[in-house]
C-alpha cells in the first residue's frame, strides 16, 4: 500500500471513529456518583486542602496530640529544638529588639497613643504568636501603615488629646474586634477573602500610605507645634509652608536631618553588603541613644526641641474593663477593627509567605489568621493596639539567621526589660529622631519597581495601583483603601461578566486548533466558524457570551459575502475551558441555538467537561441540538462538519 492510499484510508477510519458523540463515550453517571461528585465539588470549593487528613486512621491519643500541635505549632517543632537553633534565634531576637524599640515609640505617635503603648504591643503579642504562629521568620509588633490607619479612623470618632481616655478605650475595642475578625476568618477557613485586595492595589495603597506617613512626620522633623489633623498632601503642605516664618525650629531640623542622613546611609550600606545587615538594624537605637545624650547635655529642649518626656514604667496593665462591649462605641470599634484587622492580616500573610518561600517551607494561612487573631484579642486585654508582621523587622530577622519563632520571644523579653527598667532613659529623646526613624523605615514601602512591572504586565492592574496610591495621598487612608477594594472588585466583575472569547483556526499540517490572533499561521475552516469560551458560563456572563458569538458569526458572514466565499454552515464551540454552566447559561445556549436555526447554521459542541455535560443532559439540551452534535475534540467535530480537512492533515 502506498503512502497516499494509507493516509486516505486512515483518514476515513478516523472520521468513522471520531464521529461518535461525546456522551456515548462518557455515559450518564448514576445518581450516587453525582451525589459523590457534588460533595467533592463542595469540599474543594470551600477547602483548598484537607484539614482533617492528618487525623485519619489515628488513635484517640494521637488525634488529641495532633489537635494540640495544630493549635500550638511550637509543640511540633519544639521537640527538635537545640542549642544551635537557639544561638541563631538569640542573635536575631536581640537584633530586631534594637530595631523595634525606637520604632514602637514612633509608631505609637502615628496611632496618637502614648509611647509606652507601642512597647506594650511588642511585648505580649509576639509571645502569643511564638506559640501559635507557623512562620519562622515573621517579627511581630506595631507597623507604620496599620498605626496610621488606626489613628486616622479613631480620631474621626474621638479627639486623642481632649478625650484621651475614650480614644484609648476605642483603640482597645478596635484591637479586640480586629483579632476576632482575624481568628474567625482562620477558624472558618475564609482566608481567601483577603485575596480580593489585589497585589497591585496593595502596592499602590502601601506606597501612598508611606508618603502620607512621611508627610505626617514633618511635624516632628521640623519642630512644628500646630499641625493639621488631615492626612492629604495638600492640607499637609499648606500646614508646613504656612508655619515657615514662626513654626519651624532650626535646632530640631538639624538634629532630624543629621540622623536621617545617618539612618539612610546605614540602610544603603546594609543593602549593598548583606553581611552588614546588622548596621541598619542597630542604627535606629544608636540614633536614639546619641540624640538623647546630645539633648540632655546641650539642654536643647530649652531651645524648643520637642522631646518624648515621660514614658510610663512597668509592664502592660490589664485593659479588659476598658473595652466597649455595649453602646454605640461598640459598633464604632467593630467597624474600625474589621478594617484594621483585614489590612494587618493582608500584610502579615504576605510577609509570612514571602520568607517561607525563601526557606522552602509552608506557612498555613488559616493557622496564621488564628494566631494573629488570638494575639490581638489577648493584646486588647493587655493595653496593646493592633499588632501584625513587620516587613522591615522580619527582613532583619531573616538576615540575622533566625531559626524559629523563638526570636520573637527573645525580642519580647528585651522589650519587657526595657519597660521594667529603661523607659526613664528615653525622657530626653527628641521627637525629631523618632520622625527620622519612621521616615527611613517607610521609604522601603514605596515599591516603584513593582509599579513599573505592573504597568508592563497589566494596564488595568496599574489603574488599581495608581487609584489606591492617589486616593491615599490626595484624600485619606480610608478613601485610598476604598478605591483599592472597589477597583479590585471591579476587575473581578469585569473578568466574570466579560470573559474572553476567541476564533480558532487550524495549525497547518496538524489537527490542532488555536486562537488565530495568537497563531497567525492558523487558518479558518471553510464553512465552519470555531469559537472558544475561556470561562465558566453563568447568569452574569451568559447573555454576553451569546451575543459575542452571534457577533463573531455576523462579522464572519459579512466578510465571506464581500469576498464571495461560501457562507458559514457550522458553528463549533470549544468547551474545554468552560468549567461550569448554570441554568442561565443553558438558557442562553438554547436562545443561541434558535438564532442559529433561523440563519440555517448548525450548532456543534466540542469537549464539554463532565460537570457541564451532566447539566446539559439534565436540561435536555442534547436532544434539542442532536446528540450527534457533541464531540470529544474540535478536530473530531471538524472531521464531521468538513471531512476534506481531515485528508489534508
Amino acid at each position: 500500500m502506498d503512502t497516499k492510499s494509507f493516509s486516505s484510508s486512515e483518514s476515513q477510519s478516523q472520521s468513522q471513529r471520531h464521529n461518535v458523540p461525546y456522551i456515548h463515550k462518557v455515559g450518564i453517571p448514576p445518581k450516587q456518583d453525582l451525589l459523590k461528585e457534588f460533595k467533592t465539588t463542595v469540599k474543594e470549593t470551600l477547602f483548598s486542602d484537607d484539614p482533617l487528613r492528618p487525623f485519619k486512621d489515628q488513635p484517640k491519643s494521637r488525634q488529641f496530640m495532633l489537635g494540640l500541635q495544630a493549635i500550638f505549632p511550637i509543640l511540633e517543632w519544639g521537640r527538635s529544638y537545640n542549642l544551635k537553633k537557639f544561638r541563631g534565634d538569640l542573635i536575631s531576637g536581640l537584633t530586631i529588639a534594637s530595631l523595634c524599640i525606637p520604632q514602637d515609640i514612633g509608631y505609637s505617635k502615628l496611632a496618637f497613643l502614648p509611647p509606652q503603648y507601642g512597647l506594650y504591643s511588642s511585648f505580649v503579642p509576639p509571645l502569643i504568636y511564638a506559640f501559635m504562629g507557623s512562620s519562622r521568620d515573621i517579627a511581630i509588633g506595631p507597623v507604620a501603615v496599620v498605626s496610621l490607619l488606626l489613628g486616622t479612623l479613631l480620631q474621626n470618632e474621638f479627639d486623642p488629646v481632649n478625650n484621651a481616655h475614650e480614644y484609648r478605650r476605642l483603640a482597645f475595642t478596635a484591637t479586640f474586634f480586629a483579632g476576632i475578625t482575624q481568628a474567625t476568618l482562620g477558624v472558618l477557613r475564609l482566608g481567601f477573602l483577603i485575596d480580593f485586595l489585589s497585589h497591585a492595589a496593595v502596592v499602590g495603597f502601601m506606597g501612598g500610605a508611606a508618603i502620607t506617613i512621611a508627610l505626617q512626620q514633618l511635624k516632628g522633623f521640623l519642630g512644628i507645634k500646630h499641625f493639621t489633623k488631615k492626612t492629604d498632601i495638600i492640607s499637609v503642605m499648606k500646614s508646613v509652608f504656612g508655619s515657615v516664618d514662626h513654626g519651624w525650629n532650626w535646632q530640631t531640623i538639624v538634629i532630624g536631618a543629621s540622623f536621617l542622613f545617618f539612618l539612610l546611609s546605614a540602610k544603603y550600606l546594609g543593602k549593598k553588603n548583606k553581611k552588614l545587615f546588622w548596621v541598619p538594624a542597630i542604627a535606629p537605637l544608636i540614633s536614639v541613644i546619641l540624640s538623647t545624650v546630645f539633648v540632655y547635655i546641650s539642654h536643647a529642649d530649652k531651645e524648643g526641641v520637642a522631646i518624648v518626656k515621660h514614658i510610663a514604667k512597668g509592664i502592660n496593665p490589664p485593659s479588659v474593663n476598658e473595652i466597649y462591649f455595649s453602646g454605640e462605641n461598640l459598633l464604632k470599634g467593630f467597624r474600625i477593627g474589621i478594617v484594621a484587622g483585614m489590612i494587618a492580616l493582608t500584610e502579615a500573610v504576605a510577609i509570612g509567605r514571602t520568607f517561607a518561600s525563601m526557606k522552602d517551607y509552608q506557612v498555613d494561612g488559616n493557622k496564621e489568621m488564628i494566631a494573629l487573631g488570638t494575639m490581638n484579642v489577648v493584646g486588647s486585654m493587655t493595653s496593646c493596639y493592633v499588632a501584625t508582621g513587620s516587613f522591615s523587622r522580619s527582613a532583619v530577622n531573616f538576615m540575622a539567621g533566625c531559626q524559629t519563632a523563638v526570636s520573637n520571644i527573645v525580642m519580647s523579653l528585651v522589650v519587657f526589660l526595657t519597660l521594667k527598667f529603661l523607659t526613664p532613659l528615653f525622657e530626653y529623646t527628641p521627637n525629631a529622631i523618632l520622625s527620622s526613624i519612621i521616615i527611613s523605615a517607610v521609604i522601603g514601602l514605596i515599591d516603584y519597581e513593582a509599579a513599573i512591572l505592573i504597568w508592563k504586565i497589566d494596564k488595568f492592574d496599574f489603574v488599581a495601583c495608581l487609584g489606591a496610591f492617589l486616593g491615599v495621598v490626595f484624600a485619606s487612608v480610608e478613601i485610598g483603601l476604598l478605591i483599592a477594594v472597589a477597583i479590585s472588585f471591579a476587575k473581578i466583575l469585569l473578568q466574570v461578566t466579560r470573559p474572553r472569547t476567541a476564533i480558532l483556526g487550524r495549525i497547518p499540517m496538524t489537527s490542532v486548533y488555536r486562537n488565530i490572533q495568537q497563531y497567525t499561521e492558523a487558518s479558518k475552516v471553510p464553512g465552519v466558524l470555531i469559537t472558544r469560551v475561556d470561562s465558566a458560563i453563568y447568569f452574569s456572563n451568559s447573555n454576553y457570551i451569546k451575543e459575542r458569538i452571534l457577533r463573531w458569526l455576523t462579522e464572519e458572514d459579512d466578510h465571506l459575502r464581500k469576498t464571495y466565499q461560501p457562507r458559514i454552515q457550522f458553528l463549533i464551540i470549544e468547551m474545554s475551558p468552560v468549567t461550569d454552566i448554570d441554568t442561565s447559561g443553558i438558557h442562553a445556549f438554547e436562545e443561541l441555538y434558535r438564532s442559529l436555526v433561523k440563519r440555517d447554521v448548525q450548532l456543534v459542541l466540542a469537549n464539554p467537561g463532565r460537570l457541564v455535560i451532566d447539566k446539559l443532559y439534565a436540561s435536555g439540551f442534547p436532544d434539542l441540538i442532536g446528540e450527534n452534535k457533541i464531540f470529544l475534540t474540535v478536530a473530531d467535530a471538524v472531521l464531521t462538519c468538513s471531512p476534506k480537512i481531515g485528508q489534508e492533515v
